[in-house]
């Protein structure tokens, strides 16, 4: 059996530790921080539980980043997960991952990135138009879907012209979403109507117990994803075996940091009533902080964010299709360089139409997107997996070691299982649906098995 291992990287490895870094952290700071709060707050009901869903999402997404790094290292080569499961598991269960990242999950990631940007947007008066209808065909289509393809289109271009652009955009922008956010926190306590008395706060309409709990560490875990998108351009990456591990490991722990001095920030302006009663807790908190003003601060500080995470979310996801045609398990047109710019050029183009169709479709692939996160979590899971294996085999001296093993990845395989369960009682319907998409690329599999043997 070949793998994408064995071929010679056809990808230029031009991004060195501070684009990777940067990559995991631009992916993964998006609008959750923003947002997240609030849904923790009801479902706790308590500013503890609320750092504790914080606390324990940071560490399982920590574990699963290094039990991620010993496999980076081990196969630095793009596609990622495509290409441990494959190494491990064989043909069938890599080209299920694939089929279910190429046809759901990066697209409808994509989508929903996009069409957040639209609304943080539309938030702005001179955005207003955004809210309006652009043209019916038959059906009505808003100016904001439009937008949304129009960004969509334009970060893939970024992306087509070659990863080192795209690494510098995200390098610059990540660094200015940090300083946003740290001003944020600072503006937040170093304002007189703060309190810490507002920590002992509660919120007593809330959802409470172990399925509260449940509730606001799927949000954390939610705010925390994307840290392993790193892994898919991993072909392209200057000396990996220092690099991802660092990238990997410093990225989240950035990402910890900023997230809970954001968290802390809102609780020290916000009781925890309030909280929960913001559907925008960070624009309500400054507003409290700054007036009109400050409320417009944070929401160009969301638009750069999402923009960051759109540029890592669509450059990670090209890579996986492209490692699976290369592999003969997929259309061969998947596997193009372009020429001049090195970039996986049609597999970016054929992602963007997919994004664009879910566009079309809004408010039909938001059921997508959740079905979507339950496939991802699965594969996490079996991702994680095949670490035991690879450490039976005499892995090279040169790959990162994994202090913690076997403890490490079996905690994150077991968080992932049971929040797997849970997810698949909470939400049968979608979690379902997501099985059936997933098991649809069964049949696809053997077509273009087919096709390669034929």
């Amino acid at each position: 059996m070949s793998t994408a291992a064995d071929a010679s990287p056809t990808l230029p490895r031009v991004l060195g530790t501070s684009h990777a870094t940067a990559i995991v952290v631009g992916t993964i700071i998006g609008s959750g921080i923003f947002l997240v709060p609030h849904e923790m707050m009801q479902a706790t009901g308590s500013s503890t539980l609320v750092y504790l869903a914080w606390i324990i999402g940071g560490l399982l997404s920590l574990f699963g980043a290094m039990t991620y790094a010993e496999l980076s290292t081990l196969l630095p080569y793009a596609g990622g997960e495509y290409v441990y499961i494959r190494g491990v598991y064989g043909d069938l269960p890599a080209f299920l991952y694939m089929w279910t990242w190429f046809a759901v999950a990066k697209p409808a990631s994509i989508a929903s990135v996009t069409t957040g940007l639209a609304r943080t947007l539309a938030i702005f008066h001179a955005f207003a138009w955004l809210d309006a209808t652009a043209l019916r065909i038959p059906f009505a289509v808003a100016w904001s879907q439009l937008f949304a393809i129009a960004i969509t289109w334009l970060i893939t271009g970024l992306n087509y012209l070659g990863i080192k652009k795209a690494g510098d955009f995200q390098l610059v922008f990540t660094w200015l979403k940090g300083i946003l956010i740290v001003v944020i926190a600072g503006f937040c306590f170093a304002s007189g109507s703060g309190s810490l008395a507002n920590f002992r706060t509660s919120f007593h309409a809330a959802h409470g117990g172990f399925g509260g709990f449940m509730i606001a560490l799927i949000a954390a875990l939610w705010a925390y994803d994307g840290w392993n998108d790193l892994t898919m351009v991993a072909g392209e990456i200057r000396h990996p075996r220092r690099s991802l591990p660092i990238a990997l490991i410093a990225g989240l722990a950035i990402v910890g940091v900023l997230f809970m001095a954001t968290n802390a920030g809102i609780q020290y302006i916000l009781p925890a009533a309030q909280i929960a009663a913001a559907p925008r807790p960070a624009v309500s908190a400054l507003a409290v902080v700054t007036g009109p003003w400050g409320a417009t601060f944070v929401s160009i500080a969301m638009a750069v964010s999402i923009l960051v995470t759109l540029n890592g979310t669509i450059m990670s996801g090209a890579r996986v299709p492209f490692a699976a045609a290369r592999d003969g398990l997929f259309f061969r047109r998947m596997a193009d360089i372009h020429p001049r710019f090195r970039s996986p050029s049609t597999s970016l183009i054929v992602q963007a139409l997919l994004t664009t169709g879910l566009l079309l479709a809004v408010g039909r692939f938001q059921q997508l997107f959740e079905l979507a996160i339950f496939a991802e979590w699965l594969f996490y899971m079996i991702t994680a997996t095949t670490i035991f294996l690879y450490r039976r085999r005499s892995a090279p001296v040169t790959a990162w070691r994994l202090r913690g093993y076997p403890a490490v990845p079996a905690l994150f395989i077991a968080a992932a299982a049971v929040l797997l369960v849970y997810s698949y009682a909470e939400n049968f319907k979608n979690s379902l649906l997501g099985t059936a998409i997933i098991l649809l690329g069964i049949p696809l599999f053997f077509l273009f098995r087919r096709r390669v043997s034929a």
